[in-house]
C-alpha cells in the first residue's frame, strides 16, 4: 500500500477541505466540488502508478473541463484572477476567493505548482500542442506576468471606482473573453517559441501567487544522487526547464515544477 500513499494523501487533503467548507459555509456545493476535484487528482495519480501513459491528462481534462464549462460557463463564475479581485472587493469569501486560497495561495505549500499540471484549463488545451518539451532556450521575459497581474487588479478596481453597474455580468464576459485571449496567445507563443508551456512561463498572472508559495512545497521531486548517472534526460523532457537533479530549494526553475512526472517516467535509473 505504500506506493498508493500519494493519491490517498491528496484525496484526504481535498476531502478535508470539502468537509470543512461544507460545515462552515453550510453549503453542500463545497463538499461535492472539492470531493470531485480530490477524487479526480487521486485517480490521475493512481493511473500514473499503474503506468497508464495519459494519467495526468485524465485528471487535467476532468478538472479543467469541470471548472471551465460547469463553474465558468454554466454557473457564470469568473474563476480567473479578475474574479478573485472582484470577490475581494465585495468582501465575500466565496467561489473564486476560496478557489484561489485552496489551489493557488495556500495549497501550493503542500502540492506546489500541481494546479498547473493537473487542473488549469488553459494548460489543458496547450498540452495538446506538439511542443511538449521545449525546443529553444528559456526566454528572459517572465516580467510580463507581473504586468498581467497588475492589469487584472487595475481593471477590477476601475470598475468599482467608477461605480459601474451590473459588474457581475461584466465579470462573466471578462471570463469568456479573457479565456479566449489566453488560448489565442498561448497557442501563438507555443508555436513561436516551440514550447507548449511558454504561456505559463512568461504570461500567466496566476504564477505571481504560485511561485513564492511553491518554494516551500511539501511535495517535491527528489533525486537519489547515488543512482543518478547525470545523463541529463530529465532536464530535456521537463516542460518547465526544472533541474530536478538538484535537491535544494534553490534549484534552477525550482518553483516552476508542475509535478507532471515526465522526469520520473523517463529516468533510465529510477533515480527520481
Amino acid at each position: 500500500m505504500k506506493k498508493y500513499f500519494l493519491p490517498l494523501f491528496m484525496f484526504f487533503v481535498f476531502e478535508t477541505v470539502a468537509i470543512t467548507l461544507w460545515l462552515t459555509k453550510d453549503n453542500l456545493f463545497y463538499l461535492l466540488n472539492f470531493s470531485y476535484i480530490g477524487a479526480s487528482i487521486a485517480l490521475g495519480l493512481f493511473l500514473f502508478i499503474k503506468k497508464y501513459k495519459h494519467a495526468r491528462r485524465v485528471t487535467q481534462l476532468l478538472v479543467g473541463m469541470y471548472m471551465l464549462i460547469y463553474l465558468g460557463v454554466i454557473q457564470n463564475e469568473n474563476m480567473q484572477i479578475e474574479g478573485f479581485w472582484y470577490y475581494l472587493f465585495t468582501g465575500v469569501f466565496e467561489a473564486a476567493t476560496i478557489h484561489y486560497a485552496v489551489a493557488k495561495i495556500f495549497g501550493p505549500l503542500v502540492f506546489g505548482r500541481g494546479w498547473c499540471g493537473y487542473a488549469c484549463w488553459t494548460a489543458m488545451v496547450l498540452d495538446f500542442l506538439p511542443y511538449k518539451t521545449p525546443q529553444q532556450p528559456r526566454k528572459n521575459i517572465g516580467w510580463i506576468r507581473y504586468v498581467m497581474f497588475v492589469a487584472a487588479f487595475v481593471f477590477v478596481a476601475a470598475l468599482f471606482l467608477a461605480h459601474v453597474g451590473n459588474i457581475e455580468r461584466i465579470m462573466f464576459w471578462a471570463f469568456m473573453i479573457g479565456n479566449l485571449l489566453y488560448y489565442v496567445i498561448g497557442i501563438a507563443l507555443a508555436f513561436l517559441f516551440k514550447d507548449n508551456r511558454a504561456f505559463c512561463k512568461y504570461i500567466c498572472p496566476i504564477t505571481v501567487f504560485l511561485k513564492p508559495m511553491s518554494y516551500f512545497a511539501l511535495l517535491r521531486i527528489q533525486c537519489d544522487e547515488s543512482k543518478c548517472i547525470s545523463c541529463g534526460k530529465c532536464k530535456r523532457v521537463c516542460p518547465m526547464n526544472v533541474d530536478v537533479t538538484d535537491n535544494s530549494r534553490k534549484r534552477e526553475n525550482g518553483t516552476e515544477c508542475i509535478l507532471c512526472f515526465e522526469c520520473v517516467k523517463n529516468c533510465p535509473k529510477n533515480a527520481l
